[in-house]
């Protein structure tokens, strides 16, 4: 298990992350999300010892991180870190070997990963030669050779095809199940809430929102939404009740409790001609824009 204690980076007077903690726990996949700036490069960036925090420490199985640790993670950095010049497959056989593999297991593991990710005919081209796309599927081999006991991945998503994401996801869920801990950033807000056990959300350094996104939802402003047979304005009145939205015979509102919620529906049965009463389920999107507004 990875755990962040009161993680916090400063830069001269500049706060840039601001007593972050939360945890990776084994087989778990946790996304890291908010805007630019946020401070999740950074974040990651102290987990993998490339920056020293101000403040706080970094936990691997319940005690403080070491060299040894961080030389079995894998690790993908905002900046990517592969020689645009060289040849696929010399590079990554020399970064497996970095890891701890042998030359041979290095260069099989390496051939056998870019066969998967369609790059099987490019092991002895430049990197620069190929695509954006094909390029961030070498990094993404990269930062899995050498058994990895914990992967940080900044921004893995980026730049990648539909078929390249679901082949990224299904590495990623193949190390999960193998008890790997796994912590990625990203902005692509559905696939986070497609594949993560749990998210957490970073706004001006600090963390404002942790949990699963059906806890996250749990959590959101109760609104319903009110479609009758004739018109809805009149919900305007009703006590306890904000109004979000009247179209016709559709209302979006917010009540103050489920009680009021519940007062709501049994008047407008009275009036008759109820369509839908729904409660509203705010996306991961709407969700995020909520909690970093605060």
């Amino acid at each position: 298990m990875l755990e962040l204690r009161g993680l916090t980076r400063r830069y001269g007077d500049v706060l840039a992350v601001d007593e972050v903690s939360f945890t990776v726990p084994r087989g778990a996949m946790v996304g890291f999300v908010g805007g630019n700036g946020a401070g999740k490069t950074t974040t990651m960036r102290m987990v993998m010892g490339v920056l020293a925090p101000s403040a706080g420490e970094v936990l691997w199985q319940g005690r403080p991180v070491t060299a040894g640790d961080r030389a079995r993670f894998g690790y993908m950095p905002e900046e990517r870190g592969l020689y645009p010049k060289q040849p696929v497959l010399p590079q990554l056989t020399y970064l497996g070997q970095l890891h701890g593999m042998s030359a041979p297991a290095a260069r099989e593991r390496s051939r056998d990963l870019l066969e998967r990710f369609g790059l099987g005919e490019r092991v002895k081209d430049k990197l620069e030669t190929l695509s954006l796309g094909n390029q961030q599927r070498a990094q993404i081999i990269a930062s899995v050779l050498g058994d990895p006991t914990l992967l940080v991945l900044d921004e893995p998503f980026s730049g990648l095809d539909p078929s390249a994401v679901d082949q990224m996801s299904e590495l990623l869920r193949e190390h999960t199940a193998r008890g790997v801990p796994v912590l990625f950033s990203s902005h692509q807000l559905e696939l986070v809430d497609r594949l993560c056990d749990s998210i957490v959300v970073l706004h001006q350094g600090r963390v404002v929102a942790h949990g699963s996104a059906e806890q996250l939802r749990a959590g959101a402003p109760l609104r319903y939404r009110l479609t009758m047979a004739g018109d809805t304005g009149w919900v305007r009145g009703v006590p306890g009740v904000e109004v979000l939205d009247v179209d016709g015979p559709t209302a979006v509102v917010a009540p103050a409790d489920e009680q009021v919620a519940e007062r709501l529906l049994v008047d407008a049965v009275a009036r008759g001609g109820v369509r839908e009463f729904a409660r509203v389920v705010p996306t991961l999107s709407e969700i995020y824009r909520e909690v970093a507004s605060v």
